[in-house]
């Protein structure tokens, strides 16, 4: 009786424990042999069958041997199994694979150091060949990888740190190769494997989460910038395939029905206005408000770390694998003369407040850094605007600041005072550019341009004292001090000259 009672509490655990249940003696294991040193992975058939199935047969077929690890991120992960690393272009390193590719298997194993994972691009059912180790603990890939091992060796912990340690160039790419360069990997029996160590089941997700409340820096010096995206988010920097992909995307760890993503896109300006660049993105995202897709909250100029900026706040109805979500989306665009910068935040419109303080953290932090520190964007080499550059540096540039920001609140908020400003930038910068380079090789000139000019600003500050409630008021202070300054600048010259020669 106690017999038949064992046996039915062994069959009952093994029910109720279901995908719970791991290695035994004689389940499959990988070794995967490399310059410095073993790693032993064992693995998880019951919560990710396929993938297992999948990296057992390449091993099995040499398709990882010569292989290196590709992407090496110290107190993040190691990644590897890409056949291009074996002789190809450095450049295709990180998309390589076989043509099958896996339906995600996403499992409740938390991603602790030493957990073996699946490598991914945005589509959950891409993965392939490519896999990660996870050196030190980054949980908010939990349920967003499948995992589907775990090395399970001292030797195989003490590689891995080897591994990490390695130099690195700009895209995590080891700068020596053959330092992390998988020679073989051979499937054995458990049973062949003498120092496994002894570790407890893996650690599993909860129903709750602490979320982390401080940042990474990211800093590239290919693109002259610096920002800072919240603690615990994955940082990639995938491949541009078209001029408006993101550069730098920040995934976070998914509290409702999607994960918050923070990005950055740099683009040329090719010499076009930020009103013109607001122009083509709002007949860009036109075709989805017409359909009712997409419906805007909020655009609106600013002012950004001292540079003109756009801001559009909006949500809509997307589709992903099937399934309908309810998006925010809060998009800032950073002009520069010659770049422009657009840091992006999206989220499930229930759970977008909760992230959204990060990423006003993300944008206060982000710097446009130059060799030049004196460099502005209102004097980029190459033209630009002559007042900005007559008056960059001085006590006057403070007062263009406040111009600039007088004429986004308020003169381009009126239809009128739009189309007054199209005409006007269109004259005004087809000599504006030649004679702000002059101004930079002559500094006698640029002394002369501000005295000139001086006359202009104080009249124009005018309009940061009046109190202007409609469309017909801004018109009429504007043609004001228009012929105010016709009258400055050549009425009373004409004068004084026909007075001088009479």
């Amino acid at each position: 009786m106690n017999k038949i009672f064992l046996t039915l509490t062994i069959l009952l655990l093994l029910v109720s424990f279901g995908n719970h249940t791991f290695a035994q003696n004689d389940d499959k294991l990988a070794v995967l042999e490399t310059n410095l040193g073993n790693i032993t992975i064992e693995f998880f058939p019951e919560d990710a069958p396929n993938h297992v199935a999948n990296f057992i047969k390449l091993s099995e077929s040499g398709f990882y041997d010569g292989t290196i690890f590709h992407r090496i991120i110290p107190g993040f992960m190691i990644q590897g199994g890409d056949p291009n690393t074996i002789n190809g272009d450095p450049s295709t390193w990180g998309i390589g694979g076989p043509d099958e590719r896996l339906h995600a298997e996403f499992n409740t194993i938390k991603h602790n150091r030493g957990i073996v994972s699946m490598a991914r691009s945005a589509d959950p059912n891409s993965g392939g060949s490519q896999f990660f180790i996870v050196q030190k603990d980054s949980n908010f890939l939990d349920e967003q990888y499948t995992v589907f091992g775990r090395i399970v060796t001292e030797e195989s912990f003490q590689t891995l740190d080897k591994i990490a340690a390695v130099e690195t160039g700009n895209k995590d790419n080891p700068i020596d190769p053959e330092q992390v360069r998988i020679t073989k990997v051979t499937i054995v029996n458990r049973s062949d494997v003498s120092d496994i160590l002894e570790l407890p089941e893996p650690e599993r997700t909860q129903l709750s989460t602490t979320p982390l409340t401080g940042n990474q820096k990211y800093e590239s010096p290919e693109h002259e910038i610096r920002f800072n995206v919240p603690e615990g988010w994955l940082l990639q920097q995938p491949d541009k395939t078209q001029s408006d992909s993101p550069d730098v995307v920040a995934v976070g760890p998914k509290t409702g029905v999607m994960n918050p993503v923070i990005s950055l896109t740099i683009q040329e300006t090719n010499k076009r206005s930020l009103d013109e660049l607001i122009t083509e993105k709002i007949a860009v995202i036109q075709p989805a408000i017409d359909s009712g897709n997409l419906q805007i909250i909020l655009q609106e100029k600013t002012t950004i770390n001292g540079y003109d900026a756009y801001t559009t706040d909006a949500e809509g109805l997307f589709s992903s694998n099937n399934e309908q979500y309810n998006v925010k989306f809060k998009e800032i665009m950073i002009y520069n003369a010659e770049k422009f910068y657009t840091l992006a935040y999206s989220n499930g419109i229930d759970d977008f407040d909760s992230q959204l303080p990060r990423f006003i953290e993300t944008v206060d932090s982000f710097e446009i850094l130059s060799d030049n520190p004196s460099k502005n964007k209102s004097v980029e080499e190459g033209g630009g605007c002559l007042i900005a550059t007559a008056t960059y540096g001085s006590e006057m540039a403070h007062q263009v600041q406040q111009l600039r920001e007088l004429r986004d609140n308020k003169l381009l908020q009126t239809s009128s005072g739009t189309a007054f400003m199209n005409m006007f930038n269109n004259f005004y910068y087809s000599f504006s550019p030649t004679i702000a380079d002059y101004e930079r090789e002559n500094p006698v000139f640029k002394e002369a341009i501000k005295i000139t000019i001086t006359p202009m600003l104080a009249s124009l500050s005018i309009l940061n004292h009046v109190d202007v409630d409609s469309e017909q008021e801004i018109l009429g202070y504007g043609i004001a001090l228009i012929l105010l300054n016709v009258g400055m600048y050549f009425a009373a010259p004409a004068i004084v000259i026909f007075k001088m020669r009479k």
